[in-house]
């Protein structure tokens, strides 16, 4: 008479274990990743004392990595960090000012934003991300007789959006939206993204 109790008692406790810590462990704890995807680089007015008479602009390939943390603090809501880092593949932009050339070439780039999103039927995340970004660019004005270079980091700040879905227990696939501003020395340049990326969650 014993036995039939105790196995209802077993089945339960199976399920519990089976189900709740693969729900639990979804978007919660360290990960790494890399992505890729197309960029587009909008310079205005001007850069490191280069004064820019027309809009450039420039679409390229865009490659990086990034690892982060999150936190599931309920069962549908997560918050958490992450930096990153990228390259853009074949990203540089030529002008000409008063009939001497110059060439503005985004070196590489690093961020480290917040993010927050809503978990919908345990494996898709509807994330929002922001935070501070920063750009190294090399310029390269000739004057006639020599060519001079200077490089600088610019600060800017970013924003963005996506889904990521759990794949399986580690792996996760995402596709998300960046938007990136590097004028806060008063240059105009500005930096739109869609990437994909997949990830390896501890």
């Amino acid at each position: 008479m014993r036995i039939f109790p105790s196995i209802i008692t077993a089945a339960v406790a199976a399920t519990a274990f089976t189900s709740y810590p693969a729900m639990a462990d979804t978007f919660d704890g360290a990960y790494v990743g890399a992505n890729a995807g197309w960029s587009r680089t909008e310079i205005g007015n001007g850069i490191e004392g280069i004064v820019i008479e027309a809009e450039l602009t420039h679409e390229a390939a865009s490659f990086g990595v990034y690892a982060g943390y999150n936190y599931r603090v309920a069962d549908s809501f997560v918050i958490g960090a992450e930096g990153g880092f990228s390259l853009e593949a074949e990203d540089k932009l030529y002008g000409e000012l008063n009939g001497q050339a110059f060439e503005i070439d985004p070196r590489y780039s690093f961020d480290v934003a917040a993010r927050a999103g809503f978990i919908v039927g345990d494996k898709a995340l509807i994330f929002a991300r922001g935070g501070y970004a920063n750009q190294r660019v090399r310029t390269s004005l000739a004057d006639g007789t020599s060519t001079i270079r200077t490089s600088e980091n610019l600060d800017g700040w970013s924003v963005g959006g996506g889904v990521e879905y759990a794949v399986t227990d580690h792996i996760s696939a995402r596709t998300e939206y960046r938007y990136t501003d590097f004028g806060s020395y008063g240059d105009e340049y500005e930096r739109h993204q869609i990437l994909v990326g997949l990830s390896y969650n501890f």
